[in-house]
């Protein structure tokens, strides 16, 4: 059975891809769970959004925990980089202009829907944006590493993880469209190698540098804009309409309580 069935017949698109986000990192991620709780609430529709960031590092739960994170967060501060921790699944990945972020919002009230659902989905939707040559399954020595990372030929180019709240849940992925694979996955390596204090056997993947690629890289998939208007095409045909960004603006108050709540709760430093 097709897991598209899970989208309901329209839901809006959110396109945030041509203003590339500056700043701190925790707004989108803000942003997924406020609406989150409005969708399941059935204050605000079932959405898609779409967004990049300019230079950032989102760290996963268990990164966190590693005994010298804060030092790690510290070293890629001093380069420039926004650093947060997430409330998803999953391990650390760096963002950047060539990577579009893709987060489904849907309502979920009887929690019939598991886990295995969701990523099917996203998955789904990311095979249909390029086509049938796109593998699932983990791939070993490559960053935020999952039993649905999407690959071609053996090279990771997505991620998934997920959010789920009581009536409503999020499933995101990052989609590695420009740029080199490897830089990426050398940042990582150096992060994990700063936060473990250099132990070889600890609680993080060993991260091989020719183990991620961009699907510039893979499949010669063109540009960012290129890629997600085919993305955006594919979302229309599900039933998705092209809605405006600036009207989410409106929960400005109640996001800027969620990010310090979320700040609180998951990154906070020693």
């Amino acid at each position: 059975m097709s897991q598209a069935t899970l989208l309901p017949a329209q839901f809006n698109i959110v396109d945030s891809t041509v203003d590339v986000m500056k700043g701190d990192i925790l707004y989108p991620f803000a942003l997924d769970e406020l609406c989150a709780r409005k969708v399941g609430e059935g204050t605000l529709g079932p959405l898609v959004h779409l967004w990049r960031h300019q230079k950032a590092f989102v760290m996963g739960l268990r990164d966190r925990k590693l005994p010298y994170s804060d030092q790690a967060m510290e070293w890629l501060e001093r380069q420039g980089y926004a650093v947060t921790v997430r409330n998803s699944g999953g391990a650390a990945v760096p963002l950047d202009p060539g990577v579009v972020n893709l987060s489904i919002i849907l309502p979920n009230p009887t929690s019939k829907i598991d886990f295995h659902q969701d990523f099917e989905l996203m998955y789904q939707i990311i095979r249909d944006s390029l086509g049938s040559f796109v593998e699932k399954g983990e791939i070993v020595g490559s960053y935020c590493p999952g039993d649905f990372d999407l690959s071609v030929k053996g090279k990771k180019f997505c991620g998934i993880a997920q959010r789920r709240q009581t009536k409503a849940f999020v499933v995101q992925a990052f989609i590695v469209v420009e740029g080199k694979g490897d830089e990426r996955a050398e940042l990582v390596r150096r992060f994990y190698e700063i936060a473990s204090g250099g132990e070889e056997k600890g609680n993080y993947p060993l991260v091989s540098v020719d183990r991620m690629a961009s699907l510039q890289e893979l499949v010669d998939v063109g540009s960012v804009v290129t890629y997600v208007e085919g993305l955006k095409g594919v979302l229309s045909n599900y039933g998705g309409v092209a809605a405006p960004g600036d009207g989410l603006s409106l929960f400005m108050p109640e996001m800027e309580r969620t990010i310090v709540e979320l700040r609180n709760r998951y990154e906070k430093r020693s």
